[in-house]
C-alpha cells in the first residue's frame, strides 16, 4: 500500500515524487557507467520493452543495442560522457522477446554534477513517431509519383492535340476553319497553365524548387515577354505598354525562368479581368550594395479591381476573388499563390493595391547580384514562322523513340518537313535492336514508355554499345517536367530534355546544338576525299579499305587521349596523337588535322589544362561527326 503524504513539503523532503516520476513514470529511467555497465533501471522496462523490474542490471547496455547502429551508437555515448547534457540520442534497444523498439534519450552526466563517472538516461518511446514519419514518407513519395504520372498522363494527350493543331495550321483552311482551329488551340493553350499550375504548387510546396543564377538582362525578358502578350491585349482592343524607369543595373544573375514565370501570371492575370483601358508595365532598378541591385516591377491595369475584404486572401492557394470568377473567368486560382512563393523564395516582397471597377496593380522586388555583360548567356536565335520555312536538316539521320501515335505523328512531320532522314520505334527495346543496325546522329527519346522506357534504353546505349555509338546525343521528349526530372535524365545519361509540348522551332534548335548544320555539298564538307582519290587513281574499293580502318581505329586512339588526359600523361597524348596523323591528313579532315597538330606539340606550359580539354572534346566530335559522313558517302555498314 503506498504512503500517504500530509503535506507537498513531506512529499517533497521524503522523495515521494522520486517514487511518482522515476519509480512509477511512463519513462525508462536508466543509470550507467561511463563503461555501458546497467547500474539502475526503474520497473517501466517492463511495460514499454517486456523486461522484468531489475533484470537489466548488471548488464551492458552496449549488449541490448540493434548490432547495425551500435558503432554508431557507440560514438553518441562517448559525446555524452564528454558533456553535462544531451537530448535527443536515437537508437533502437532489445525487447524481450528479441524484437528491437526505437527509443530516444536525455543525458545527465553525473560527472558535471556529483564528480561521480555516470550517466543518467531518461528514454522515451519513439515507435509511433517512427511510424507516422514512415507514413508521412511514404504518403509523400506515393504524392510526388502521383503528380508525375498525372504530368505524363494529361500532358501526352494534350501534347497530342497541340501538335495536330501545329500541323493543321500549316495546312490550307477556309477563314471558317481557322476559327475554330484558334479556338481549339485557345482551350489547349488554357489547359496547358492550368496543368503547369497545379505541378509547379506541388514542387514548390515539396520544398524541392531550386534557382539557377546565371546573367541575364532584364529589359530583355521583359519585351519578350511583353511582346508574347500583344496579340492577345489587341485582341480584347486595351493597351499593353512597358517603361524601364532606370537603365541602370538591368544585368543581373538570378533565374530568368522564374522571373518570367511571375510576369507571366501577372500580366496575364490582368489580362484576364481587364476589358477596358490597358496594363502597363514599369520596371526600377536601386542599388542596394556595391554588389546587389534590387530590381522592382509593378504591373498595373484597369481592370474590374478586388475589393477591400479580397485582397488580404488572393494570395492564398485556390484563392480568387469569388466562385462567380472562376465560372466567368475560369483558371485554378493558383497563379497568385505560385508568383508569391517564387517572389518570397528568392527573398523577395510582393504586394497588391485595389479598387473595384478601378483597377489593379501588383508590385514586387527581388534582390539580385549585380551582373556584367560578360556573364549574358547566349541565346539562340529565335526561329520564327512555320514548321518549314526553309529550315532543312537533310543529311542528318535521327531516329524517333515514341509510344504515342498521334505525339509520334506530330514529331515525324515536323522530322518530314525538314528532310530529315529519320526511323521510329515504339519503345525502347525496338529502339536499341535499331541502333544495332543504323547510324544515328542524335536519338529524340520519350521517358515513360511500355517494354523499356527510355531511361532503361538510354542506359543500355551508354553501357553496352560500343564506341562512337555509345557518344550518340540522346534528347529527351518528355511530359515529366517535376524538380529532380532533369537531373534523373542527366545520370542515365541522356545529354538534354525538351518538355512536351513543344514548338517546332525548340526542336529544331535543340537538334541544332547537338548536331550542328551540316554542310550539304562535298566542297564544304568535313571530310574531303579528293587527295585520295587523286593518289590511288580513283580505287573505290582501296578508299573503302582505308576509310573502314579509319572508323575501327581512330576512335580508340581518341579514347586513349582522353584517358591520358586524365593522368596529365602529356607525352602519351602527343604520342597518340602523332599516331592517327597520318590517316587523318590522307582522308582529307582538315578541322581535325588542325587540332591533332596542336596535340602533338602539347607543352603544358604554353597552354592551359582546360585549352587541353577543348582540343580533345573537339577533336572527339569531329571524329564522330567524319564517321557518319565516310559512312554515307562511302555506304559502309
Amino acid at each position: 500500500m503506498k504512503k500517504k503524504y500530509k503535506s507537498i513539503n513531506e512529499y517533497v523532503d521524503q522523495r515521494g515524487f522520486y517514487e511518482a516520476v522515476v519509480e512509477d513514470g511512463a519513462d525508462i529511467i536508466f543509470v550507467v557507467d561511463f563503461e555501458g555497465q546497467i547500474l539502475y533501471h526503474n520497473p517501466s522496462v517492463q511495460d514499454t520493452l517486456g523486461h522484468a523490474p531489475a533484470s537489466l542490471i548488471g548488464t551492458n547496455f552496449f549488449t541490448h543495442i540493434l548490432p547495425e547502429i551500435e558503432a554508431e551508437f557507440k560514438k553518441q555515448f562517448k559525446s555524452c560522457i564528454a558533456k553535462p547534457y544531451m537530448e535527443n540520442i536515437e537508437f533502437r534497444f532489445q525487447k524481450a522477446d528479441q524484437s528491437y523498439s526505437y527509443l530516444e534519450f536525455n543525458s545527465v552526466n553525473l560527472h558535471f554534477k556529483e564528480g561521480i563517472t555516470g550517466l543518467i538516461l531518461d528514454c522515451r518511446d519513439i515507435n509511433q513517431r517512427k511510424k507516422d514519419a514512415a507514413e508521412l514518407l511514404r504518403a509523400q513519395k506515393a504524392k510526388e509519383q502521383f503528380m508525375a504520372n498525372m504530368s505524363h498522363e494529361i500532358r501526352t494527350p494534350v501534347n497530342g492535340i497541340a501538335g495536330m493543331i501545329n500541323l493543321l495550321m500549316e495546312t490550307g483552311l477556309t477563314p471558317e476553319q481557322k476559327k475554330y482551329i484558334n479556338a481549339i488551340k485557345t482551350s489547349s493553350d488554357n489547359l496547358k497553365v492550368i496543368i503547369n499550375d497545379i505541378l509547379d504548387i506541388s514542387v514548390i510546396e515539396s520544398g524541392k524548387l531550386k534557382f539557377e543564377k546565371i546573367g541575364f538582362n532584364i529589359k530583355h525578358q521583359l519585351v519578350s515577354i511583353i511582346e508574347t502578350f500583344l496579340h492577345q491585349a489587341k485582341e480584347k482592343n486595351i493597351t499593353l505598354d512597358y517603361e524601364v524607369e532606370s537603365s541602370k543595373g538591368m544585368i543581373v544573375l538570378g533565374d530568368p525562368v522564374r522571373l518570367n514565370q511571375i510576369l507571366m501570371n501577372l500580366i496575364s492575370n490582368s489580362l484576364k479581368f481587364t476589358d477596358n483601358g490597358g496594363i502597363k508595365v514599369t520596371v526600377l532598378s536601386e542599388d542596394r550594395n556595391d554588389n546587389e541591385v534590387l530590381i522592382t516591377f509593378k504591373v498595373r491595369d484597369t481592370g474590374i479591381g478586388i475589393s477591400g475584404n479580397k485582397l488580404k486572401t488572393i494570395f492564398e492557394s485556390f484563392s480568387q476573388a469569388d466562385e462567380s470568377v472562376t465560372r466567368k473567368y475560369g483558371g485554378t486560382g493558383l497563379g497568385l499563390a505560385i508568383s508569391r512563393q517564387l517572389v518570397e523564395l528568392q527573398d523577395g516582397v510582393i504586394s497588391v493595391s485595389s479598387e473595384e471597377n478601378e483597377g489593379t496593380t501588383f508590385t514586387f522586388s527581388i534582390p539580385y547580384a549585380r551582373g556584367e555583360s560578360s556573364d549574358l548567356v547566349m541565346e539562340n536565335d529565335n526561329i520564327n514562322g512555320g514548321i518549314g520555312d526553309g529550315k532543312t536538316l537533310s543529311s542528318h539521320n535521327i531516329l524517333l523513340v515514341e509510344d504515342n501515335d498521334i505525339n509520334r505523328m506530330y514529331a515525324a512531320n515536323i522530322l518530314k518537313k525538314w528532310n530529315c532522314k529519320f526511323d521510329t520505334a515504339e519503345n525502347g527495346y525496338i529502339a536499341t535492336e535499331k541502333i544495332k543496325k543504323g547510324n544515328y546522329d542524335l536519338i529524340l527519346m520519350d521517358v515513360q514508355m511500355p517494354v523499356m522506357d527510355g531511361i532503361e534504353a538510354t542506359k543500355v546505349i551508354r553501357n553496352n554499345f560500343p564506341y562512337p555509338i555509345n557518344k550518340v546525343p540522346i534528347i529527351a521528349l518528355t511530359a515529366n517536367v517535376l524538380q529532380g526530372d532533369p537531373k534523373k535524365y542527366k545520370e542515365a545519361g541522356m545529354d538534354d530534355y525538351l518538355s512536351k509540348p513543344f514548338l517546332p522551332e525548340a526542336l529544331y534548335n535543340m537538334i541544332i546544338q547537338y548536331v550542328g548544320e551540316r554542310a550539304e555539298s562535298s566542297s564544304e564538307a568535313l571530310v574531303n576525299l579528293d587527295y585520295l582519290k587523286k593518289m590511288c587513281g580513283g580505287n573505290v574499293d582501296f578508299i573503302k579499305e582505308l576509310a573502314e580502318s579509319f572508323i575501327s581505329s581512330t576512335p580508340e586512339v581518341i579514347e586513349e587521349i582522353k584517358l591520358r588526359f586524365e593522368s596529365k600523361d602529356w607525352a602519351e597524348i602527343s604520342k597518340n596523337a602523332h599516331k592517327i596523323k597520318p590517316s587523318v591528313k590522307l582522308i582529307g579532315i582538315e578541322k581535325m588535322h588542325e587540332i591533332i597538330v596542336k596535340l602533338e606539340l602539347i607543352n603544358e606550359d604554353e597552354i592551359s589544362k582546360e585549352e587541353i580539354k577543348d582540343h580533345i572534346e573537339s577533336l572527339d566530335k569531329l571524329c564522330q561527326q567524319s564517321i557518319v559522313q565516310l559512312k554515307q558517302d562511302l555506304s559502309i555498314n
